[in-house]
């Protein structure tokens, strides 16, 4: 849309085409082209605002002239006018003419005609001019001295507004941070952000409760979602760059008691993929899942809740796999990493482009090698199943507690036993632990009670000494920096199969597994790396009792 609005103003005459490629070069962080041409002289908002409108078929209305009637500006509440930044300009058979200075801004149609119960179109303006305009007849907005009121460092001196600025520190502090996700959550006394560090949240700033609906508002803008519906949960999405790294921010917004709550995921396009061995693979693992990816068919699935590192592990395993004689494509939602010589698609459910609908088409391009982003119905289960038993390798993600749980999870879903029994090959269930900071982890000597929790047997653990944190500036006093995997690996074999097949009960899977040694508990595997000094007792407990309890 923004590619439409540089070149109508270049067909038109307004602007350069040197101009234009200057400007889009400083939008690839996801800034604003309009704003970009304004701010570098090509151009003034008056002349943004017509292009928009010859391009969306609306008029334009210049706020500096003429009077408007009391009336009219009664027509729509004040404090509306304000958050959404929409002025009501004329009247004519029945009919609202609502100024707007962004295309976005005609979402807000909608709403207004079910509130008003008549119909209401739009016209563009200049963005300062209505701006001025909403001032002159609305008056300023609440939380706007809230905002003035924010310091900006030196380094922000600039015209931009000070939510802008908020909302720039913010993602900022969050990469320096090495944030996984920003949490915006308002209560009624404050609005709080934090951000989740390896996988542990921490409060970073408390402001006024003002400032949620400015902040919020901006958010929502810039994740192109609805500004003017606040009763539903809403996802979008924020393309960025940040001290020079390529940022794709995933955005969750909830409506809640105190107003709506948004959580951002920030994922760093411009990083390398994680190697299987960086994950947390030991040699022994690291060994078995390339043999297991290895096969020429059959499905290996990746099991763990949200945020525990499933699709790292299978872009790793991608990675392994991918050479100029294997055809590899992928179905996911969103498409995380970009990965040269693999096929790549985005789903869009919306759309009805599904993951079986995808997963069906795929089978005509002839691969080798599938990955579908996370088996979520029966439909894409069948499929899935169906192209492992026909020569194809097929990767996919399930939410369960356990590897075991996942062949009964995809029976409960409707796959047929059969079915299930002949195609999986492998299970990997992974949750991810604080690594410890190399620099400042003490040794100690564990407690009989802490060898048993990790079922090690304390007499062959005499005098072996294991780490625990302590903390220093490198690691912001944390005594961790990092995360690694631990890992639960199921291997089927024929006794395993013909148990699935006849419809055998979890418990019995699990303990036929433990007993012929084709199941490594994930406990067994957090032992192991307790003892090799990678983590703490009280982070693989903190994971693994997680999944005993939830299971």
């Amino acid at each position: 849309m923004t590619q439409d609005l540089g070149e109508y103003l270049v067909a038109k005459g307004a602007i350069t085409q040197e101009q234009l490629r200057d400007a889009l070069s400083q939008t690839r962080g996801g800034g604003d082209l309009a704003e970009v041409l304004v701010r570098i002289g090509a151009c003034d908002e008056a002349a943004v605002a017509r292009a928009w409108g010859g391009i969306l078929s609306l008029p334009f209305v210049d706020l500096n002239k003429g009077p408007i009637a009391p009336a009219v500006l009664e027509r729509i509440p004040a404090d509306f006018a304000r958050e959404q930044g929409i002025l009501p300009v004329l009247e004519r058979n029945g009919k609202l003419i609502v100024a707007i200075d962004n295309p976005l801004k005609r979402i807000v149609v909608d709403q207004l005609q079910f509130q008003l119960g008549g119909e209401v179109a739009c016209a563009m303006a200049a963005r300062t001019a209505l701006k001025r305009a909403l001032e002159k007849h609305y008056g300023a907005a609440p939380e706007q001295g809230v905002a003035e009121s924010l310091k900006a460092e030196a380094s922000d001196a600039t015209d931009d507004a000070p939510i802008i600025r908020l909302v720039s520190r913010m993602f900022q502090d969050a990469l320096t941070q090495r944030a996984s996700d920003i949490h915006v959550e308002p209560t009624p006394s404050l609005l709080r952000v934090r951000y989740r560090v390896d996988g542990v949240l921490r409060i970073v700033a408390e402001h006024p409760p003002h400032l949620s609906s400015p902040l919020i508002s901006r958010l929502k803008i810039m994740a192109e979602m609805d500004i003017a519906e606040k009763r539903k949960p809403q996802d979008g999405r924020i393309g960025m760059e940040l001290k020079g790294k390529s940022i794709d921010v995933r955005c969750s917004l909830l409506p809640t008691n105190h107003g709506e709550s948004m959580v951002m995921r920030l994922l760093d396009r411009s990083s390398s993929l994680i190697g299987l061995k960086e994950l947390g693979f030991e040699e022994e693992e690291y060994k078995w899942f390339r043999r297991v990816i290895a096969r020429p068919n059959g499905i290996v699935l990746v099991t763990g809740p949200t945020g525990s590192g499933k699709t790292t592990t299978l872009y790793a395993a991608l990675s392994e796999l991918n050479r100029p004689d294997v055809k590899i494509i992928t179905a996911e939602d969103p498409v995380e990493y970009h990965i040269a010589g693999i096929n790549q698609i985005q789903v869009h459910p919306r759309i009805g482009l599904s993951f079986g609908r995808v997963l069906k088409a795929m089978l005509r391009a002839a691969p080798n090698i599938i990955l579908v982003g996370e088996i979520r119905d029966v439909e894409t289960a069948e499929i899935a199943i169906q192209a492992s038993l026909t020569g194809h390798l097929v990767f996919s993600t399930l939410h369960t507690n356990d590897a075991p749980s996942a062949l009964t999870r995809l029976i409960d879903m409707g796959v047929k036993p059969f079915l299930v029994s002949a195609a999986v090959q492998a299970v990997m269930a992974q949750r991810l632990v604080r690594r410890l900071c190399r620099s400042c982890a003490q040794e100690y000597t564990p407690s009989e009670a802490e060898l048993r929790s990790l079922d090690l047997d304390p007499r062959l653990f005499v005098g072996r000494k294991f780490r625990q944190p302590r903390g220093c500036p490198e690691c912001e006093r944390s005594g961790y920096r990092g995360r690694l995997g631990v890992f639960e690996v199921l291997e089927m074999d024929e006794v395993l199969r013909e148990m699935t097949f006849r419809g055998a009960s979890l418990e019995e899977v699990r303990a036929t597994a433990l007993a012929s040694r084709r199941l490594r508990p994930l406990l067994a595997d957090g032992a192991r790396k307790v003892a090799a000094g990678s983590t703490t007792v009280t982070e693989v407990l903190r994971v693994t009792r997680a999944a005993d309890g939830a299971a």
